[in-house]
């Protein structure tokens, strides 16, 4: 069995974190088996050199090695490509092909990002995994092969399967061996050495002297988060190599091609949704206040016409206790000294003045003061409208689209108004 060390030289890679020590280490175990590995990982961490170290310790070592992007594949073409087709088998199917699967029988296919595979296609995936049996598209013939899985994935699985994007027999039957890639902002000891390492290759390549970081630089370097792990520490490693003039690079320098870099250790709130009782301007908040309004003045209607009805105030109070806590809030709740502490006491209403029966006549209509009242309510919103639209008028100089823009309504709608209340 080969050594950590010496897989590092062999495969390129840098670093001596704990971390990344143990992830090669399961690697370099699991290699002379047959069991399925799912490699994970944030996007850039290196996902794709643990397959090609599993493959080239393993006894397949001399079959093929295919690696497929599975996220980079359209979904309608990807049964095709994994599992090939029969000609005639959908429309631009002029020849029979063979998939990947079928390929690459006695060798290993790493499925990148296997997380964006589709649930049909992940079902196909489950049967070759289980009995080493697919169907091409387009054909009923049952074909066999001896094919290792090595997938890798960015995505949270669990979050994946709560979600139901992917299936979760499928899921632990790739990851019987699980191994994960740390970021490299948890890699700090290495950030450093790879940046050096990606400096001096790529002033190989463009043929100019190597870049050199000052201390401040440094240590911003190895602050920085680095959201796109080692894939971005070596696309700025090659930005500045070409860009910068000065080969001693400060800290002001390196600032510049680190975005947000002063405000990547600063948690911030984002709100995912807008809260029902947000308002997005005034004219919502004045509408909700009117229509409030209007709901308590309706209510209180209500209450009126049951106490001119029953003539009786304790009876209303009674039958309309809930009614009166809606109008009259929490200030207006009273506690009754003889009963227990927890009840309510019914709010005194005042009792509406009796008028003597003798000698007084029948009134045909004894509900007519909450009629008069609606009348007042509507009167009152009408004349406040028309009030509004004049003043606008007035000042805008009589021009309609800019009065129905102050409004907040069409100027199809103020006209209209104009025409209905004859101004």
């Amino acid at each position: 069995m080969e050594s950590i060390q010496s897989i590092k030289q062999r495969f390129e890679i840098i670093g001596n974190d704990v971390k990344l020590n143990r992830a090669i280490e399961k690697a370099i175990q699991v290699s002379p088996t047959d069991i399925s590995v799912l490699v994970t990982g944030e996007s850039g961490v290196g996902k794709e050199a643990i397959p090609k170290i599993i493959h080239s310790l393993s006894h397949r070592k001399h079959a093929k090695y295919i690696a497929v992007n599975c996220g980079a594949i359209p979904e309608g073409t990807i049964d095709s490509e994994l599992f090939g087709h029969e000609k005639g088998a959908f429309t631009g199917a002029t020849a029979t092909r063979s998939g990947y699967f079928e390929v690459a029988d006695g060798g290993t296919i790493f499925l990148d990002e296997v997380g964006e595979l589709p649930l049909t296609t992940q079902v196909r995936l489950l049967r070759v995994l289980e009995n080493g049996e697919f169907l091409k598209v387009g054909s009923s013939q049952v074909q066999k092969t001896d094919v290792r899985i090595v997938a890798a994935t960015n995505v949270n699985m669990f979050e994946a399967i709560k979600n139901e994007k992917f299936r979760e027999d499928l899921y632990y039957r790739l990851s019987t061996v699980e191994i994960n890639i740390p970021p490299l902002r948890e890699r700090k000891e290495d950030i450093h050495i790879l940046f050096r390492k990606f400096a001096s290759d790529f002033g190989q390549k463009y043929k100019m002297p190597t870049i050199r970081l000052a201390d401040d630089a440094i240590q911003l370097l190895i602050k920085y988060r680095w959201p796109g792990n080692i894939r971005q520490l070596r696309n700025i490693a090659e930005q500045i190599s070409v860009l910068e003039k000065d080969r001693n690079i400060t800290m002001t320098a390196l600032n510049n091609y680190l975005p947000n870099s002063s405000n990547t250790n600063l948690p911030a709130i984002v709100a995912k949704e807008k809260k029902e009782s947000d308002f997005s301007n005034e004219r919502e908040i004045l509408y909700k206040v009117l229509f409030d309004m209007k709901s308590d003045l309706n209510d209180l209607k209500k209450l009126t016409l049951e106490i001119l009805k029953n003539n009786d105030t304790e009876k209303v109070q009674e039958e309309n206790e809930n009614l009166i806590r809606k109008i009259y809030g929490e200030r207006e709740k009273q506690y009754n000294d003889e009963e227990d502490s927890s009840e309510l006491n019914v709010l005194q209403l005042p009792e509406p003045p009796r008028e003597p029966v003798v000698n007084k006549p029948v009134i045909e209509d004894k509900y007519h003061f909450a009629e008069e009242i609606e009348e007042e309510e509507t009167l009152s919103l009408h004349d406040k409208e028309i009030e509004l639209i004049k003043k606008s008028l007035e000042r805008n100089k009589g021009k309609r689209k800019a009065a129905a823009t102050e409004l907040g309504i069409s100027e199809r709608t103020l006209y209209r108004k104009i025409k209905q209340y004859d101004l």
